[in-house]
């Protein structure tokens, strides 16, 4: 073929993919079944428009620094929104529908749209998918309402995981921000308002911005009012303070940071600030209130939504929530349109702790709902005092995406835990909403511990695993066994926030943000007979370190290098089955991960 025939025909391959993108079945295949049905059925519908382009953010995890990380992140999220949503933009501000734009997941949420905009946007070539924003009730956790004593002792899921010991250390969460997406909080409670970020002890004055962000922006038709007025809710909507409409979010920030200074010790982390996005209206919630405080989280803002800033980001954040498959999130595009949330949350820096659901009646592999089943959320399930599972936790293995993923991560205290709720009284609730908090303030203690740790999100959440107290069970569920170690009913165990704080303080420092990347990869995984090593932009003296699942050393070895792209083997035919942990210490940066010996 003719080298100058070649640009003509490049330019017409193009022109016929961008046009094959538009014919009407091609338009039609994007649009959401749910969303074509709905709008048969009436005249505007809640939406999700999904764009094909995706922030490249693969080398986040080659900076150190949690501020530098959150920055480069954010940064390439914007850049892409900002490129791949103007001419949807322009189409549904055209139209006067209310949009909210995500750079967190590339996406727009518009609500009440038509079919006409529906059309327009499937045919623009940069859309892959419009999805349904459906509203989805919330499973409230069992409650115990009865008046409860204001009692002065630690409560027993804080002994259990031994977060007084971690205390008696000086270690608290000082200098920590945790985050909770939920119903909202009831900052003035005696027990959270003196963590409240947005509070200054000293004088009693508040501030709100930066600290606190409401995504409700209307009424729940799930919330069966007879005429869908803001004043039915409590808070209203768009609410400029700190407000919970149900109890459940005010009970999960207590188990974080709660202690009222009069003996009621119920958190965790009782140095660590707090700030707060509400994602439910009574308990309903919707993907896009859930990718918003996810959003807000990335860089919190002001009241106006306005001048987002990284520096104010959390470094932890509980959910106490999930988006049932069984209750409308039944559209996997918008499943891993979440998944992209945590996933970018955590290439930012922070630890994103996700409660494993309360179907322990469905028996095995009933993980499933989303954002716990994602690999990269870290989730919990719940045990009695007596450090048996509940029997409501939900068990793993994760089927829904054919993975056959372990879950839950770890577990923690769920049973019957006495916190906060509103009007300033306490109450015992059960559920993994429960557990999940208490993981969420043994993680402000590991970083208060070690304050170089922030933004290490796999070290911490590996320092937590390999710490945790191992938890068997007489079911095995996704073909593992129940007295193996991990399972998918306990999965690592039961945290412990001692042992994670001793262990964080063990390590290496880790590399300052100036320092050049050290690169490891480890293959293939899972291993057979040996694990092959790649260490790149390195050179010099260092340790290599193995550790079984019960965290004993099972392999160790110095090695030097000149090359700074060095490869060698680690012999593993001598290993029994199952999760191991390794570490590098060089004379920099620390590195560690996990792989799995078959």
């Amino acid at each position: 073929m003719s080298k100058s025939l070649l640009p003509f025909f490049l330019v017409i391959f193009c022109l016929s993919t961008v046009f094959s993108q538009n014919t009407p079945d091609a338009v039609k295949r994007k649009i959401a079944p749910d969303v074509q049905s709905a709008l048969k059925q009436e005249n505007k519908v809640n939406i999700l428009v999904i764009f094909r382009e995706q922030a490249d953010l693969h080398n986040a995890n080659q900076i150190h620094g949690k501020a530098a990380k959150a920055r480069f992140v954010f940064d390439r999220l914007q850049q892409t929104a900002a490129t791949s949503q103007a001419n949807a933009l322009r189409i549904a501000r055209a139209s006067n529908a209310y949009v909210n734009s995500f750079y967190l997941v590339n996406a727009l949420a518009i609500r009440h749209a038509n079919a006409g905009l529906v059309e327009n946007l499937a045919q623009l070539p940069e859309v892959a998918r419009i999805a349904a924003d459906p509203e989805i009730p919330f499973e409230q956790p069992d409650v115990s309402l009865a008046p409860v004593a204001q009692r002065g002792a630690v409560e027993w899921g804080i002994e259990k995981i031994n977060a007084p010991a971690v205390w008696a250390l000086g270690y608290t969460g000082q200098g920590i921000t945790v985050a909770g997406a939920d119903t909202g909080y009831d900052w003035v409670h005696p027990a959270i308002q003196p963590h409240y970020r947005g509070y200054n002890k000293s004088d009693g004055s508040t501030n709100h911005n930066y600290n606190w962000h409401d995504a409700i922006h209307e009424i729940s038709p799930l919330s069966n009012d007879s005429i869908p007025d803001p004043s039915n809710n409590p808070c209203g909507v768009n609410s400029v303070v700190p407000c919970d409409d149900n109890n459940h979010g005010t009970h999960t920030m207590g188990t974080m940071v709660g202690d009222d200074g009069n003996g009621n010790q119920i958190g965790v982390a009782p140095g660590a600030d707090w700030i707060a996005c509400r994602n439910m209206e009574r308990g309903n919630g919707a993907p896009s209130s859930y990718i918003e405080c996810f959003e807000w989280f990335l860089a919190p803002t002001d009241l106006n939504g306005e001048n987002p800033d990284v520096l104010k980001a959390p470094h932890v954040i509980n959910n106490s929530w999930y988006c049932s498959v069984s209750e409308g999130c039944t559209d996997l595009s918008v499943n891993e349109l979440m998944h992209t949330a945590v996933n970018n949350l955590r290439a930012s820096g922070v630890v994103v702790v996700v409660s494993n659901g309360n179907k322990g009646g469905l028996g095995c592999n009933a993980t499933n709902d989303p954002p716990a089943y994602f690999e990269e959320s870290f989730s919990v399930g719940a045990t009695e005092s007596n450090d048996t599972i509940t029997g409501f936790s939900t068990r793993g293995s994760v089927q829904i995406d054919g993975s056959g993923r372990m879950k839950p991560n770890v577990v923690a205290p769920g049973a019957g835990i006495r916190s906060s709720i509103r009007n300033g009284g306490y109450a015992h609730f059960w559920g993994t909403s429960m557990a999940g908090p208490h993981v969420a303030g043994v993680v402000a203690l590991v970083i208060s511990a070690r304050p170089d740790l922030a933004g290490e999100v796999d070290l911490i959440e590996d320092i937590i695993e390999q710490t945790a107290v191992p938890g068997y069970d007489t079911v095995n569920c996704g073909n593992v066994s129940g007295m193996a170690h991990p399972n998918n009913t306990y999965g690592y165990g039961r945290v412990d926030a001692l042992g994670a704080v001793m262990k964080a303080l063990m390590l290496t420092p880790v590399t300052s943000p100036g320092a050049s990347p050290v690169d490891v990869t480890v293959w293939p995984n899972p291993v057979l007979d040996e694990a092959i090593f790649s260490i790149k932009n390195y050179t010099g003296k260092f340790t290599v370190q193995l550790f079984n699942a019960a965290g004993q050393l099972v392999y160790s070895v110095n090695r030097e290098t000149a090359n700074p792209d060095a490869v060698f083997q680690i012999p593993m035919q001598n290993q029994a089955p199952g999760v191991y942990f390794w570490k590098i210490t060089t004379a920099g940066p620390l590195r560690s991960g996990k792989f799995v010996k078959r």
